[in-house]
C-alpha cells in the first residue's frame, strides 16, 4: 500500500481503507489514522530484555518459559500457591500492559513503590481496558501470575555472560475488597517492585509511546514487535538485514516453521509500523531490512 501515513494524509482514511486488500491491512489503516490523530504523547517504559525476548502470547502448561536470542535469554518460572500447585507463567497482552504500567510508574516517580488503586484503574481505562466482567477476571489472573513468578535475564556482554534474576514485584498484587466482579472497587494501595528487577530496569530502559501500545490493543505480537523496533531502529548507523530465521527465533513461539509464522508476523509488523510513523522497515525475500529511524518517542519525553 506504499507509505500508509502519507496515503492517509493525502487521500484520507476512507480512501486508504478502500485500497487495503485484507482485514489486517484495514486494521493497520485504522491504527495509523488513530496515531496520527493523537495530540498527546505519553512516555512508557519497559525493560530492554523485553525488546529482545518476550512472554508467551497464550497460556502454557509448562512451569518454565524460555525464550532465547543470540544476545538475550529470558527464563520465567511459575510461582506456586500455598499447596505447592504452580500458578502459571504470565501471558498475553494484559500481562504486558500491567508490566508496562508498573515499570513506567516506577521510573516516572523514581520509587520502587507504585500506586495502584484508582491510578491503575484509570491507566487501564486510558489504555482501553475496562475493569469489569470477564476483563476483570483476566486482569486479576495475570496480576496473580506476575506476582508469583521468578525471572532471569541472561545478557551477552564483551567477554562475559551476565545474568540478572529475581521477581517482578516484591509482594503480591491484589484487587482487594471486590464484592461484585462487574463493580470492582479497588486494588491494594501500593506494590513494591523487586529491587533487582528495578535496578536492571534503570540500567536497561526502553522508551515507548503509550498511545501506540493503546492503539495496538490486545495483539501481543504487535506489542512485542513495536517494542523491538523502538529499541533497535533509533540506534542503527546503517541499514541492517535481519533474516527470517532470526525473526522466527525471537517471535516465532508457537510456530514450528518460519513459513507458518510469516503471515502472522507480517500482519503484526504492519500494525506495529502503523503506530510508529517514523519507522523505516522493508520486508524482502530473505527477511527484513531495518533502517536508521527517528525514535518512537519524542525526545522531549525521552529519558535524560
Amino acid at each position: 500500500m506504499g507509505d500508509l501515513h502519507s496515503l492517509i494524509a493525502e487521500h484520507g482514511v476512507e480512501e486508504a481503507r478502500a485500497r487495503a486488500g485484507s482485514k489486517a491491512q484495514r486494521q493497520a489503516v485504522d491504527a495509523a489514522a488513530a496515531i496520527l490523530a493523537e495530540e498527546e504523547a505519553r512516555l512508557g517504559i519497559t525493560h530492554a530484555g523485553f525488546a529482545m525476548t518476550s512472554l508467551p502470547h497464550k497460556r502454557i502448561e509448562e512451569p518454565v518459559w524460555r525464550r532465547a536470542t543470540p544476545q538475550t535469554t529470558l527464563l520465567v518460572a511459575s510461582g506456586h500457591d500455598e499447596e505447592g500447585v504452580p500458578i502459571g507463567v504470565p501471558y498475553g497482552s494484559i500481562a504486558r500492559l500491567i508490566l508496562l504500567y508498573l515499570q513506567t510508574e516506577a521510573i516516572r516517580t523514581s520509587s520502587p513503590e507504585v500506586e495502584l488503586g484508582r491510578s491503575m484503574n484509570a491507566w487501564l481505562s486510558r489504555m482501553s481496558i475496562p475493569i469489569g466482567g470477564r476483563t476483570y477476571q483476566i486482569v486479576a489472573e495475570q496480576a496473580r501470575r506476575i506476582s508469583a513468578c521468578r525471572l532471569t535475564f541472561y545478557f551477552d556482554r564483551p567477554g562475559a555472560r551476565q545474568f540478572e534474576n529475581g521477581a517482578f514485584v516484591a509482594s503480591g498484587i491484589s484487587m482487594a475488597g471486590l464484592s461484585d466482579p462487574d463493580q470492582p472497587s479497588h486494588w491494594q494501595e501500593k506494590v513494591r517492585l523487586d529491587d533487582g528487577f528495578l535496578r536492571s530496569l534503570r540500567e536497561h530502559p526502553v522508551p515507548v509511546r503509550e498511545e501506540a501500545i493503546r492503539v495496538i490493543g490486545t495483539r501481543s505480537m504487535a506489542i512485542d514487535i513495536y517494542i523491538w523496533l523502538a529499541y533497535r531502529l533509533h540506534v542503527l548507523a546503517k541499514p541492517t538485514p535481519i533474516s527470517w530465521l532470526s525473526i522466527h527465533t525471537q517471535f516465532g513461539a508457537g510456530f514450528k516453521h518460519v513459513r507458518q509464522m510469516k503471515p502472522t508476523f507480517i500482519d503484526a509488523l504492519s500494525l506495529a509500523l502503523a503506530v510508529y510513523p517514523e519507522a523505516k522497515v522493508e520486508a524482502e525475500g530473505e527477511g527484513l531490512i531495518l533502517h536508521p529511524s527517528r525514535p518512537a518517542v519524542p525526545k522531549l519525553l525521552g529519558l535524560s
